[in-house]
């Protein structure tokens, strides 16, 4: 039972999937045929029709009867195999044979979609042919009435054109000509052709529009304007020659002529119908021209800078080298009485050097301005340029100067302080006369006998011929650390007896006592008395401190009023 249930069961699914896969195969059927009946209904002759207002001969005849031969076979053939094979489509569906009816509809749908490309070709291409027709009327309503101003505009101002008159006249008639072609082309229904001349027709109606505007000024400049200018320019020269101005070295004759030889090939290709040259020509020659002129103008201001500033620095040179050789005179004095170091030999031997070479330069160029060897620009340039060296010649001299003037300051301060270091000695010496001390210490002594014998190298030193401030710098400076040296070691010496003593009478109250206090202030006494007064100190230091904790430097304290 079960089973007889279960096939049931299996043969209503299979019935209700066929029913509903058959729906669908309708459905699909439904839609192409709306699909199909759209395109039957669409106005496509009126489209067409359109056409009509044109001249139908030609290729716009050839068009529309290509365009309706195809529109009746998309209606009588393909529409019509439409129908059948929706029909066939139906027919295996109800029969349940889905796959045929699936492959029926993908061709049906193949050829739908092949039909609407070709009614969209065919209503793009009419739009075109009537834009066509439009714009290439348009254009020629402006073209047609540019031309003829363009025909009167040559016809009135002949003059300006010169030969070039026959160029454009013959690119007129070549425009005409084509503008008589398009004519023909769409008596003849030929719109699309039209169209393409008319755009080409335009573009070379507004080339000659622009060659005709350019062309006047252009054409002047080249035959009388820039030559003119350039016969000016020649004038001018040749004037300047006569005058005494050195521009033979520009060499612009030569390029004058170049340049009215060039304008005259330019003038010629221009009357032929040449303009290719011309504009960068006129740029180039206008440019050249000013340069020239500024060239010679700078010729005429170096001209007048030479003769005017040709005094003045044979003047400033002049002082110059007076001056150095008064500084030449001092250096030979010195040098007998002072070393000279090898840099300010040096120094000088270069200004030496320089002041000769700049007074040979001026010669020379004395000799290229009396013999016209140089022009003004070259001589200004080497005027200036020596003006420069004057000027840094001069800061260098003065250096120089103030550099021997030193030699003497320094040897003047050299005496001034072997002076004041010899009172320093004499007064440590009186100083340690004056103390209450019971001796002086041997290394005192000798600190003293050595700065004294630095002091008198210091005189030595300052005594040689010719002198070494290098030297004396040295031995000032040995002298004055041991100078120095003494009186700080003195001072401390003396400080230290003083305290020394200051510290065994303060410890005295505490002798009887304390018997080792007494014992070590003995010892510090005999020290005392053998001049050894730093260890003299160190043992009555320790020895009242053991006793009395601080009291070293309550001492101390009282030793600094005192002082």
């Amino acid at each position: 039972m079960a089973y007889i249930i279960g096939i049931i069961l299996i043969v209503i699914a299979l019935i209700i999937t066929g029913l509903i896969l058959r729906k669908r195969v309708y459905d699909v059927v439904d839609r192409y045929e709306a699909w199909k009946m759209d395109i039957m209904g669409r106005n496509i002759a009126s489209e067409l029709s359109r056409i009509k207002i044109l001249n139908l001969s030609g290729e716009t005849q050839d068009k529309f009867e290509a365009w309706k031969d195809q529109w009746e076979y998309i209606v009588t053939k393909e529409l019509t195999d439409i129908e059948e094979h929706l029909f066939d489509a139906e027919e295996a569906a109800d029969r349940y044979r889905f796959s045929k009816a699936k492959k029926i509809l993908a061709k049906v749908d193949q050829i739908l979609q092949s039909v609407e490309k070709d009614i969209e070709k065919i209503l793009m291409e009419v739009e075109e042919l009537l834009e066509s027709e439009e714009s290439s009327r348009k254009e020629i309503e402006h073209v047609e009435p540019t031309v003829k101003a363009l025909r009167k505009q040559l016809s009135q101002n002949r003059y300006q054109y010169g030969k070039a008159e026959a160029y454009f006249d013959k690119k007129m008639d070549e425009l005409e000509a084509q503008l008589t072609n398009y004519h023909q082309l769409v008596e003849n229904g030929n719109y699309i052709e039209a169209k393409q001349l008319v755009d080409q027709l335009k573009l070379s109606v507004d080339s000659l529009e622009g060659e005709l505007d350019d062309f006047p000024q252009l054409y002047k400049s080249c035959k009388q304007e820039l030559p003119s200018q350039l016969d000016d320019l020649y004038t001018g020269l040749k004037e300047m020659k006569n005058e005494g101005y050195r521009v033979d070295h520009l060499a612009f004759e030569k390029e004058i002529r170049k340049y009215q030889e060039r304008l005259l090939h330019i003038v010629g290709a221009m009357e032929s119908g040449d303009f290719s040259e011309a504009e960068g020509a006129i740029e180039e020659i206008d440019g050249r021209i000013k340069e020239m002129y500024q060239l010679l103008e700078k010729e005429a201001i170096a001209r007048n800078f030479v003769e005017t500033k040709v005094p003045t620095y044979q003047s400033t040179l002049k002082e110059i080298t007076d001056t150095f050789a008064g500084t030449k005179a001092d250096v030979e004095l010195l040098k007998k009485a002072y070393y000279f170091e090898d840099s300010d030999m040096e120094k000088y031997l270069t200004l030496e050097k320089a002041i000769g070479k700049l007074n040979t330069q001026f010669e020379e160029l004395l000799d290229k301005i009396e013999k016209e060897k140089s022009p003004h620009t070259k001589l200004r340039d080497e005027l200036e340029a020596g003006f420069v060296q004057i000027e840094e010649l001069k800061e260098k001299h003065e250096a120089f100067k103030k550099r021997i003037r030193n030699l003497r300051k320094d040897e003047l301060e050299a005496k001034d302080k072997l002076t004041e270091m010899r009172n320093q000695l004499y007064s440590i010496q009186r100083k340690l006369k004056k103390s209450n001390v019971p001796g002086i210490p041997s290394n005192i002594w000798n600190l003293i006998e050595t700065a004294g014998e630095k002091n008198q190298r210091v005189m030595k030193t300052l005594e040689k011929q010719p002198l070494d401030m290098a030297e004396v710098q040295q031995a000032l400076n040995d002298a004055k650390n041991a100078v120095e040296y003494s009186m700080e070691q003195t001072d401390l010496m003396l400080e230290q007896a003083y305290l020394t003593e200051q510290v065994i009478q303060y410890a005295n109250r505490y002798r009887s006592q304390y018997p080792l206090l007494a014992a070590k202030l003995a010892e510090s006494e005999r020290l005392f008395r053998n001049y050894e007064y730093e260890l003299s100190l160190e043992h009555a230091a320790k020895a009242i401190e053991e006793v009395e904790p601080g009291a070293l430097k309550r001492i101390e304290e009282y030793q600094e009023v005192l002082n």
